[in-house]
């Protein structure tokens, strides 16, 4: 397949994203990053780059943005570290990457891509990915690389309230307990191929050693030239409960929906009746982009090559 048309779609986290007051410039920090995030992805794109390539420019830069939940800006555990987890999924031949628990990788989505592209395994956690990671070169830092303080302030308000968050944190949240920190890439390159790349710091007082379902292929991220490229964000036990990733591609493979019809079905129909709260974001061969949710909000946008992006947080 060729001469299709490449586009780019990304997310940031979903959750109660409190709308700031008229007037104020709250928003605008997102729709920067978002953009320029996007913009990157959309050179890689048009300059022949594939899928695979895409999504892990826009994870790279959205992992070191501090507005986000992974990479930079990272939650804290109970134990006041860090354990960052991310997945990547080529849809031309399923093959897929993860790792979990890490806290001296810089750039997770890179380790993700460097075990799918190892062949060995699919999933590596904490020393053993650690340790492949040295072994392979990747960039390591200090665990306070992370930190930022307004996760730390963070922390300690949800330890204050004996609570675990399931964040974004926006600074004016409406609700601690329903914000969801997340980032995720999903892209079509002009071959018609697709990839997926999610990347997550987790929950805010998680219980050290929790893996939600970022790093779990076919729960937060799935990809498959067949149907679609799928990144979730969300409340990781539900969508590991109800594979949501692969559930969108599901409905397009078994039941014959079209990838808003799968999309939007997946989040009403599988992960709501679970109290499944969160999103996702998906792209089909034919370069069709689903973007659901059913929270107050959703940090999203998507771009096509040779256009300008597309940002938005609310519905």
């Amino acid at each position: 397949m060729t001469d299709l048309r490449p586009v780019l779609a990304i997310h940031g986290g979903a959750g109660t994203i409190a709308r700031p007051e008229a007037g104020s410039d709250g928003e605008a920090p997102y729709h920067a990053a978002l953009a320029e995030i996007l913009a990157a992805g959309e050179r890689c794109l048009r300059e022949g780059g594939s899928a695979l390539d895409a999504v892990a420019v826009a994870v790279d830069l959205l992992e070191e943005c501090p507005l986000f939940n992974a990479g930079v800006g990272a939650v804290f555990t109970s134990a006041g570290t860090h354990e960052l987890d991310a997945a990547i999924m080529d849809g031309a031949t399923l093959r897929a990457g993860a790792v979990a628990g890490l806290a001296r990788v810089r750039r997770p989505g890179r380790a993700a891509r460097a075990v799918m592209e190892d062949g060995t395994h699919v999933l590596l956690a904490g020393a053993g990915a650690e340790e492949f990671c040295r072994a392979h070169g990747l960039e390591r830092v200090e665990p306070d690389f992370f930190s930022t303080e307004a996760r730390r302030r963070q922390l300690e308000a949800a330890q204050a309230g004996g609570r675990v968050s399931l964040d974004h944190d926006e600074g004016t949240p409406l609700d601690e307990r329903r914000k969801f920190g997340t980032v995720g890439a999903v892209a079509l390159d002009r071959n018609g191929h697709l990839a997926a790349l999610t990347s997550t710091g987790g929950m805010t007082n998680k219980r050290p050693g929790r893996i939600g379902d970022t790093p779990l292929i076919g729960a937060g991220t799935y990809a498959d030239d067949r149907t679609a490229a799928v990144s979730c964000t969300g409340t990781g036990e539900v969508f590991i409960r109800a594979a949501a990733a692969y559930d969108v591609c599901a409905r397009m493979a078994y039941a014959g929906l079209d990838l808003d019809a799968a999309a939007q079905a997946t989040v009403r129909d599988a992960l709501t009746p679970l109290g499944g709260q969160g999103g996702l974001i998906a792209v089909d061969a034919r370069g069709r982009v689903a973007m659901p949710f059913n929270t107050a909000g959703m940090y999203r946008g998507l771009v096509r090559a040779g256009d300008t992006p597309e940002t938005a947080i609310f519905s």
